[in-house]
Formats: structure tokens, C-alpha cells, sequence
């Protein structure tokens, strides 16, 4: 079962973390994706440039609304994306509870319903 693990949590510049505070968590990360991916689990990860990068768009009546931006602020971001395929949710949460992230945000754990592969979708379940 394929699960994304939801990275929610402050950005670094809104908690006063420098670059140099970063390389530690930065290695933590590597060491959990070099776990996952020797597990066997790991699909694929983004980790996601600051909010203020993301630019929203809209689609209403027949009229495009491009924003800078996201759609919502607020105090914990969505950061990265780590997709990995496990058994069951209990394996998924077992992983989750490994990612350096859930020291410090929350790690929303989603099923995955489709996703396209090869060309083509595909039933998740």
C-alpha cells in the first residue's frame, strides 16, 4: 500500500534557524531516506523550497487567478513529501514515527488513492 508522508511544520526562517543550525537535521534526513530507500519502501521524496516560492492558481467561471503565494497562512507549512510503499498503516506509521521531522511538525500519513505510473494510472488499493 502506497502511503505519503506529509511533512507539516514551521519553516526555518519563521523559528530563527540558520543554515548552519540546518546541518544536522540535514543529515538526519539523509539517514532516514538512505533507511527507507535500503528498506525497500522508498518511492520518492520532495522536500519543497519555502512557501513564499509556491505560486497558487484558480480556475473559477472560466477565469484564471494566479497568485504568489500559498492558499492559506499558516504557522505549520506543508515541507516535503516522502512516498513509500509498506504493508499496512501500521507500517507507514512506524516510518513516520522515524522521520527526523516528527521531532519538531506533524507528519500527516495518507493513503494514496491513485497515481500514475508507466503512463497510465493506477488503483493504489
Amino acid at each position: 500500500m502506497r502511503y505519503a508522508l506529509l511533512l507539516n511544520n514551521p519553516e526555518p526562517a519563521d523559528v530563527g534557524i540558520t543554515e548552519t543550525d540546518m546541518e544536522p537535521a540535514m543529515a538526519a534526513f539523509d539517514a532516514y531516506a538512505k533507511s527507507l530507500s535500503d528498506a525497500g519502501v522508498l518511492i520518492g521524496v520532495d522536500i519543497l523550497q519555502p512557501v513564499a516560492a509556491s505560486t497558487t492558481v484558480t480556475l473559477r467561471n472560466g477565469s484564471l487567478q494566479v497568485q504568489d503565494g500559498p492558499f492559506a497562512d499558516t504557522r505549520e507549512k506543508l515541507n516535503g513529501v516522502f512516498v513509500i510503499d509498506v504493508a499496512d498503516l501500521d507500517a507507514a506509521i512506524a516510518w513516520a514515527e522515524k522521520c527526523p521531522a516528527a521531532q519538531y511538525g506533524v507528519i500527516e500519513v495518507r493513503p494514496t488513492a491513485l497515481y500514475f505510473e508507466d503512463g497510465q494510472w493506477q488503483n493504489a488499493a
